[in-house]
Parts: structure tokens; C-alpha cells; sequence
């Protein structure tokens, strides 16, 4: 197994926010985590990654992980895209990737000019400061630069949040991408429609608890599911 999470509970200050949450992943696979705003999505991930501490067991490769600080999770090779679409504003685009790199003595599978070749506007700035990027091109920038770090496991949180509706079928171009190289992708999602058409497998979280768990088809074809814990 990739990835194992195990009664994974979480706290900010006194509010429970998970109450244990247990799911894994296999090597390749893409998981969607789902749910309305304040269920807990994003302190899944955030534990997963020491940014919140966890208590319960995250087994990454078979390794406890839980409690570790984030920068030793991310060289295990897990890698991170927050919400926040965090850059560097006054380096350019292309020394944000750079930036990336964990080794630069054993590059990875992910190259500076593959992005530059997939997303042309990014190359087009590729050599002014990243500050000047709209706020789609950052998150390409974000997940790009992630990727040049060289993860087994990448998760995602809410990349197409606020974006408009071109730049939001790129990005679902480059998550199958990612795919395709076989980077198992945790992606936090509130736009059914990517996670459903991207996802091998879907979770659906409720109370700070996995609610459904299954296909994307069976999430389709359950009703009562999709009325309770995702439509508005």
C-alpha cells in the first residue's frame, strides 16, 4: 500500500475536526476526497502531512509517518499543493520550478521545460516574476513545482477553486498527466465533474469521517448518498 490512514483524528485548539478517519491507497492510483466546506478535507491532508498533528496512524510505504515533521514526509516523497497557491512572487517563473528540485544531483522524472511545454503561459513568462501570474497560471505554477520535487504521492487541495472554466479543464489535463506517470494523486475537490471523470475511486467525508467510500460510477448511481453529504 502506498498510503494507510488509520483513526486519524485531528483538533484546532478545542474543536474535534476529525473523528477518526481511515482509508489507504494504492501505488498509481488517483482518490478524490469530497465533501462540503468545513468537513474536514483539508485537515485530512494537512495531517497527513504534519501541518496539523495528527493522532491515529498514517503509514506511507509501510512507514509510520504520523508526527514526523513535514519536511521529512516530503522527502520520504509526498508531496503537497495547498490551497493557498503559495509562490515566490518576485523570482521568475522558471526559479520557482527550480525551487522545486529536492536533489540536483538525480533530477527526477519531471523536467523545467516539459511544464513550459505543457502550459504556454507559463513559457511566455517564463522569465518574469511569478507575482505577475493570474491566479489559474499560479496554481499550474504551484503543482508544476511540486512535481519537480518528484513525489510518489502527490495531494491536491481544491486546485480548481475560483478558476475559470478554460483553466480548470487544463488543470484536469494535468492531473491525468500526472497520472499517466504513475504519481498516485490524493485530490480534494468540490467540483464533482473533474473528480468524477479523473478519479479510479472516490471519498466522500461527512463530520470529519469517511461517509462513502467506492467508484466514481456507484457515487453516480447513489442518490441518497450525493443528496445527504455533497449537493448544496
Amino acid at each position: 500500500m502506498m498510503l494507510e490512514v488509520n483513526d486519524l483524528h485531528a483538533y484546532y485548539g478545542k474543536s474535534h475536526i476529525l473523528n477518526g478517519v481511515n482509508f489507504a491507497m494504492q501505488e498509481g492510483e488517483v482518490v478524490a476526497l469530497l465533501g462540503r466546506n468545513g468537513v474536514g478535507r483539508s485537515t485530512t491532508v494537512k495531517s497527513i502531512m504534519g501541518e496539523v498533528p495528527p493522532q491515529g496512524s498514517i503509514r506511507f510505504r509501510g512507514e509510520e509517518i504520523a508526527g514526523m515533521p513535514n519536511h521529512r514526509i516530503a522527502r520520504r516523497g509526498l508531496g503537497y499543493v495547498p490551497e493557498d497557491r503559495d509562490i515566490f512572487p518576485t523570482l521568475t517563473v522558471r526559479q520557482n520550478l527550480e525551487l522545486g528540485i529536492k536533489n540536483t544531483r538525480k533530477p527526477g522524472k519531471w523536467k523545467v521545460e516539459q511544464f513550459l511545454d505543457m502550459f504556454p503561459n507559463l513559457a511566455r513568462r517564463a522569465d518574469s516574476p511569478a507575482g505577475v501570474l493570474s491566479g489559474g497560471e499560479k496554481q499550474m505554477l504551484t503543482i508544476s513545482r511540486t512535481l519537480m520535487g518528484d513525489p510518489e504521492l502527490i495531494m491536491i487541495d481544491e486546485p480548481t477553486e475560483g478558476l475559470a472554466p478554460l483553466i480548470v479543464k487544463q488543470i484536469g489535463e494535468l492531473i491525468s498527466e500526472i497520472a499517466k506517470a504513475g504519481v498516485s494523486i490524493l485530490l480534494v475537490e468540490q467540483k464533482l465533474s473533474i473528480a468524477m471523470d479523473i478519479s479510479h475511486r472516490v471519498l466522500v467525508m461527512g463530520h470529519g469521517q469517511i461517509v462513502f467510500e467506492g467508484t466514481p460510477e456507484e457515487l453516480r448511481e447513489d442518490e441518497a448518498t450525493r443528496k445527504e453529504w455533497l449537493e448544496v
